[in-house]
């Protein structure tokens, strides 16, 4: 099969991608090898991540399409409260991470909606569920990929002019050869001050196997997990007690601090101010990452909130997932954690009346798509990343760095994002490294392989650092890469140039930047502090 653009992931950062190849006027082929289109917003089952300031501005005009879209679906199809039907900001869940937390289904279907009419005039064939498993090149160019499907192992040849990487953990770089890294990089390489003092490939943040529980009457208690009594007694060396506790390091300060757990408080969800730059959010682990607050609807439409589970202690970093032989092993064990950390809530977690369990938790499987309870993908938050012709460091966008300044102000801008530097306990055994950032710019060099002309970096797998990921890893930054990205092949199809004559050409840079503004995406920040 072939296209203008073929796009090989279907998270949001490939569905990004094509859609801005669309709108161009192109033909595109995506693949995604889960049953659902949006990774981390709906097969990873992970509400948005966003900065304080996104109601306002800093994100692009399309992502902002997605989320009043997702409002929009929930005051037409549900329940709603007048109160709540009435709020411009409406936030489903509630949640205190985000002021858009909603069920994963929403998000689909709204993703699903905004490609519907390029499906119907076959410019856009979806491939579901394929992943990529081989790859031809010439020289310095990708000629074809190879995906297979999931469950009958057909194999299809796709070819494209402009191939673009939005798989979670950059599957095509190791597949093209093209050159990239994993894990920390050394700090005499990078110079950042978070770095180690030498390179550590295979030390990578955790991944996790979310998933959504609510509680109700009676006892949903199930059988206990094959592993429970490992995982019950596992204790990192700096967690302060066991994972399996409502004891965790605070990220920013490190110190052990205590969370909370009551399910179904009795508040005013139009009350919830979901700021980040106040606090994580997360010391009542119930309202952390709600998705549905039942008072949002109208009385008896919700039995009970629903939370989604993705907290410290399903953090998984006995080992990595990329790049090792046992991979497998790995994500089943972060499997076997999760389901280990369900049934502790159930029976053993401590209550704060003095007694222990909830047997009321009922896994919601039926919200994520899945058999079992938990979400159909693992949450992964990084990457290989591509040895870029730009690298973003630490030191261009650290606030203790760089102070007043704000962070790089890069010329080759073609896009924007904002996230305090986020890094989850590592592989390595590394504890938290959560940094202030400031609001930061996208570099057209970071999404341009240092020696591969015609593959595109539109996920996590840009060049980034191990440190500086932790801010570009969110779900509106991974959005503007992706939609970037995919303008990018656009507009070297258009003009019958290459990715790198037009970072390098002034007149073809300024040329391209004019379409993404007019496409609504933000290049630069107005004078905002971060946090």
């Amino acid at each position: 099969m072939h296209t203008d653009v073929l796009v090989i992931g279907g998270g949001l950062g490939g569905v990004a991608a094509a859609l801005a190849a669309l709108r161009a006027g192109r033909s595109v082929i995506l693949t995604e090898e889960f049953d659902w289109l949006g990774g981390q917003l709906t097969s990873q089952a992970v509400p948005p991540d966003e900065h304080t300031w996104v109601e306002q501005f800093g994100v692009t005009a399309s992502y902002r399409i997605l989320r009043d879209g997702i409002r929009d679906y929930y005051r037409r199809h549900y329940p709603l409260t007048s109160a709540s039907r009435a709020s411009a900001h409406l936030n489903p869940g509630a949640g205190y991470v985000s002021k858009l937390c909603h069920e994963p289904r929403v998000a689909l279907a709204v993703l699903e909606a905004m490609l519907a009419p390029y499906r119907g005039s076959r410019r856009l064939q979806v491939l579901q569920p394929y992943r990529p498993v081989a790859a031809d090149t010439d020289g310095d160019r990708v000629t074809a990929v190879t995906v297979q499907h999931r469950d009958t192992e057909e194999r299809l040849t796709l070819t494209a002019p402009y191939i673009l990487d939005a798989t979670e953990t950059g599957e095509l770089l190791p597949l093209t050869g093209t050159e990239y890294v994993t894990g920390f990089e050394a700090q005499s390489e990078t110079g950042e001050p978070s770095a180690p003092a030498e390179a550590q490939p295979l030390n990578m943040q955790a991944v996790s196997y979310c998933f959504a529980v609510d509680h109700v009457d009676g006892d949903q208690v199930g059988d206990k997990p094959a592993n429970y009594a490992f995982w019950r007694n596992y204790q990192p060396s700096f967690w302060g007690d066991r994972l399996l506790s409502w004891t965790a390091p605070n990220p920013r300060t490190l110190e052990s601090s205590q969370r909370t757990f009551t399910p179904n408080p009795d508040d005013d969800p139009l009350a919830v101010v979901a700021d980040q730059r106040r606090t994580g959010g997360d010391t009542n682990l119930w309202t952390f990452r709600r998705i549905a607050a039942r008072r949002h609807f109208v009385p008896g439409a919700y039995e009970s909130d629903i939370c989604l589970v993705n907290w410290p202690m399903i953090d998984y970093f006995e080992g990595p997932v990329i790049d090792v032989p046992d991979a497998a092993k790995h994500l089943a064990a972060a499997r076997e954690l999760s389901q280990a950390v369900f049934y502790w809530l159930q029976t053993e977690a401590p209550r704060a009346d003095g007694g222990t369990g909830f047997p009321g938790l009922r896994l919601r499987g039926d919200l994520v798509g899945s058999a079992d309870g938990l979400a159909q993908a693992p949450y992964i938050r990084e990457s290989r990343r591509i040895k870029a012709e730009y690298t973003i460091v630490e030191q261009d966008l650290s606030v203790a760095v760089r102070g007043a300044q704000g962070a790089v102000e890069y010329d080759d801008s073609v896009g924007i994002g904002m996230y305090r530097i986020d890094l989850h306990p590592s592989t390595g055994g590394d504890n938290y490294i959560d940094v202030a950032s400031s609001p930061f710019r996208i570099p057209l060099g970071a999404l341009i392989p240092q020696r591969v002309e015609n593959l595109l970096p539109a996920n996590k797998n840009l060049g980034t650092t191990h440190i500086t990921n932790g801010c570009y890893r969110l779900h509106p930054v991974e959005w503007n890469i992706g939609e970037s990205a995919g303008a990018l092949a656009a507009f070297c199809l258009d003009r019958g140039t290459a990715p790198r004559a037009v970072r390098n050409t002034p007149a073809l840079l300024a040329e391209f930047q004019d379409r993404l503004v007019a496409q609504g995406i933000e290049l630069s920040w107005p004078d905002v502090t971060g946090y």
